[in-house]
C-alpha cells in the first residue's frame, strides 16, 4: 500500500502544470493555445515575451525551476528520509516524468518532460547529467534551438549512462527517453524540414 501511495503521489506531482499556473496567474494567458502550446519554460519565455516581457525571463526560470523539482524533490525525500529501495526511486522517476509529459489535470496532455527527466536524472545519475546538461549548454549557444539541444542532451545521458552506470538496469532511463523523444516528434519534423523556431 505504501508503494501504491508512493506512486499515485509522484504522477500528481509530476501532473501539476507549473508553465500554466504561473502564466494564468500572471498574465491571464493559457500558454496551451499560444507559441508553441507547451506547458513548458521555452513556451512561457516565448509567449510572455509577446505578451509581458518584463515578466518573461523571470516566470520562465521560475517555470523550469519548479518542473525540474517536482522530480527532484520526491525523489530525495523518498531516497535519503523514506529509505526505499533503488528499484522504486526508478517507478518514481519515471512516475514524475509521466506525469509531465500526460498530466492528469490536463486531461492527460501535458509538457515534453525535458525539466521534470533533468530533476530525476540528477538525482539517480548525477554525473550523467552532467554531461547532459554541458551538451544542452553547448548545442543552445551554438543553434539556439531548445528542442535540439534538449534532444542532444538527453541522447548524452542515455549514451553514457551504459558506460558509466553499466550496473543499472537501464530499462527506467529508457522509458524516460522514449517519452521525451516521443513528446517531441513534431520538433523533430520541424528540425528535418528546417522549420524549428529558434529561441532569441
Amino acid at each position: 500500500m505504501e508503494i501504491v501511495l508512493v506512486a499515485v503521489f509522484s504522477y500528481l506531482c509530476g501532473s501539476i502544470p507549473f508553465g500554466l499556473i504561473l502564466t494564468k496567474a500572471f498574465s491571464g494567458k493559457d500558454i496551451r493555445s499560444i507559441g508553441s502550446g507547451n506547458i513548458g519554460a521555452t513556451n512561457v519565455l516565448r509567449v510572455l515575451k509577446e505578451h509581458e516581457p518584463k515578466l518573461a525571463k523571470k516566470l520562465s526560470i521560475v517555470t523550469l525551476i519548479l518542473d525540474v523539482l517536482k522530480g527532484a524533490l520526491i525523489l530525495l525525500i523518498a531516497k535519503y528520509i523514506v529509505g526505499v529501495p533503488a528499484a522504486t526511486l526508478w517507478a518514481i522517476a519515471v512516475l514524475a516524468v509521466l506525469g509531465h509529459t500526460y498530466s492528469i489535470f490536463l486531461m492527460l496532455e501535458g509538457g515534453k518532460g525535458v525539466a521534470t527527466g533533468l530533476g530525476v536524472s540528477a538525482v539517480m545519475l548525477p554525473i550523467e547529467t552532467g554531461i547532459a546538461v554541458i551538451v544542452w549548454f553547448i548545442v543552445g549557444k551554438i543553434f539556439r534551438i531548445s528542442s535540439l539541444s534538449s534532444l542532444l542532451g538527453l541522447i548524452a545521458l542515455f549514451t553514457s549512462s551504459f558506460y558509466i552506470s553499466p550496473e543499472i538496469t537501464h530499462v527506467p532511463i529508457g522509458i524516460i527517453t522514449f517519452l521525451i523523444v516521443y513528446k517531441h516528434i513534431p520538433n523533430i519534423a520541424r528540425l528535418i524540414t528546417g522549420k524549428e523556431s529558434k529561441v532569441v
